[in-house]
């Protein structure tokens, strides 16, 4: 496993890591054994760094990380998050940022991962009504007090970084990027070099559309969260679809597949940038991971980026109803 420093922390950490959502929320639902299963696999291979949030599952993807990682949690950097909350049923209820709710919700999360300390802890999404210096501040607190090792935002704009960062050194940034979703090049990324804050790609593969597995809608499962995303609906699924095709294409010639090519390009976009493509199943953890020997040229890079420059995909990338959650 290929390893890059973690921002300014003196440690480093794999450069892909798992990303633990789905084996529990939004989309086909997975089996907790060989969720399980998937974890230890990716540990084995040295993906070590492991990303879930209390929202996901309504706290059941916590205890499964947690029960995944009981007597090899010295392996593993664990990242978590708070802020996005849900009523019982999984409705959302918008976004929470007070002090009150981050001790709350650290003390919550540490009890169903089983662990002492987590190593990055993030704000999900920003608050909009209480100001980031008192969300960041709390969470500093819990550095200070070592519940928490590293601070994090994700989906926050320029100056909401630039403002926590100033209360608190934020370790890491984790926003959606992929060759489908390049929003973060013009100013996110610069903005995060320059105050040398590591950058956490989230839905690398864009939610599984970049691995080609989808040729038609109808191939998501009735009960998958992906059908109400505009970039998976009718409309627009016929032009991204094309745009994936063209992904294939370079695949077969490089004897790798779609997945692996835009995991690799996304490598090639620089040391300080870790992603964490999400996985239910060993054989597509061991296929991302096989992305670290793809080697991509100058040449094919820029044909890549001819192919999908920024806003090539057709549609948003969430339901209006969680854009409004994105702090822009």
């Amino acid at each position: 496993m290929r390893l890059a420093p973690f921002a300014r922390t003196g440690i480093s950490i794999p450069r892909i890591g798992l990303g633990c959502m789905g084996m529990s929320d939004f989309y086909v639902p997975g089996d907790e054994n060989e969720a399980i299963g998937v974890i230890h696999r990716a540990l084995n291979l040295g993906s070590t760094f492991l990303d879930t949030a209390d929202m996901y599952g309504l706290g059941r993807n916590e205890e499964l990380v947690g029960k995944a990682i009981r007597g090899r949690r010295e392996q593993v950097f664990l990242a978590t998050k708070f802020g996005i909350r849900r009523s019982e049923t999984g409705a959302p209820l918008g976004v929470c940022g007070t002090p009150d709710y981050v001790r709350r919700s650290c003390e919550a999360s540490l009890r169903r991962l089983g662990v002492e300390t987590i190593d990055l802890y993030y704000q999900h999404r920003v608050d909009p009504e209480t100001p980031i210096e008192e969300t960041v501040g709390a969470m500093a607190e819990l550095v200070r007090e070592g519940k928490v090792r590293f601070l994090g935002l994700s989906e926050a704009a320029p100056a909401t970084i630039r403002r926590a960062h100033a209360t608190h050194p934020i370790a890491a940034l984790q926003t959606e990027y992929s060759l489908w979703t390049r929003d973060p090049e013009p100013e996110i990324l610069p903005l995060v070099r320059e105050l040398g804050i590591a950058f956490v790609a989230y839905s690398p593969l864009g939610r599984g559309f970049l691995t080609g597995r989808f040729r038609a809608p109808e191939d998501l499962d009735p009960t998958d969260t992906r059908r109400n995303h505009p970039r998976f609906q009718a409309e627009n699924f016929a032009a991204n679809r094309a745009l994936v095709d063209h992904l294939e294409s370079l695949a077969a010639r490089k004897s790798s597949t779609a997945a692996q090519i835009a995991l690799a390009w996304l490598l090639a976009q620089g040391e300080d940038i870790f992603l964490i493509p999400g996985t239910k199943r060993i054989p597509w953890l061991e296929q991302n991971i096989g992305a670290l020997d793809v080697t991509l040229s100058a040449a094919e890079i820029a044909a890549i980026d001819r192919i999908l420059p920024p806003q090539a995909a057709r549609g948003a990338r969430y339901p209006e109803v969680t854009m409004r959650m994105v702090n822009r």
